[in-house]
């Protein structure tokens, strides 16, 4: 099974964390699952930006960003080359190491679980 290694988050991740994921698995779901309450508005549906992350490591491996994914990237704060939203990056046979980023554009966190 592939591995994602999420790099230490102050408020999400303090200590970071490796984790094995079934391939099909999106980061965000798979995230969730472990217990790293990354935050996702939209509860997974691609009409927000709060889930997205730098793929430091794996990129070329994930699923292709769909058109709507690109246009809610272009809203994310701190947009990168290497940026995702995690629930439509969709984990492939690669391990990842992935940032979730300090800032998101929500305002107040809505810290579902």
């Amino acid at each position: 099974m592939p591995k994602i290694t999420f790099l230490p988050n102050e408020d999400i991740c303090p200590e970071g964390a490796t984790i094995e994921v079934a391939k099909g698995t999106s980061i965000c779901r798979a995230a969730l699952d472990s217990g790293i309450s990354i935050e996702h508005a939209c509860e997974l549906s691609c009409a927000c930006t709060t889930c997205h992350v730098y793929v430091k490591e794996g990129l070329d491996s994930l699923s292709d960003a769909t058109d709507d994914e690109d246009d809610y990237l272009d809203k994310a704060w701190g947009l990168q080359s290497n940026s995702r939203l995690s629930c439509q990056a969709i984990v492939a046979d690669e391990d990842l190491i992935v940032e979730i980023p300090k800032y998101t554009i929500n305002h107040a966190s809505e810290r579902h679980s």
